[in-house]
């Protein structure tokens, strides 16, 4: 009886590491999940903003084009 107890608690121990390692797991991948969309974000913002100073200096070009010309 004593060893069948004693297995029992090692088992419930066993079973407590494999959910802490479980949780640290899922949190990681969830952590990397957000990262990546935090990554694809950021770029995305960002290309929008250098496309916008593109097209604002190419307007500002075409404009100072066309008063030459007249």
């Amino acid at each position: 009886m004593p060893q069948l107890i004693q297995m029992h608690i090692h088992h419930i121990i066993l079973e407590s590491n494999a959910s802490e390692h479980s949780a640290r797991m899922v949190a990681m991948k969830n952590a990397s999940d957000n990262a990546k969309d935090l990554i694809s974000s950021l770029t995305l913002s960002y290309n929008k903003a250098r496309q916008a100073n593109i097209t604002r200096e190419l307007t500002e070009i075409t404009a100072g084009s066309e008063a030459l010309e007249k």
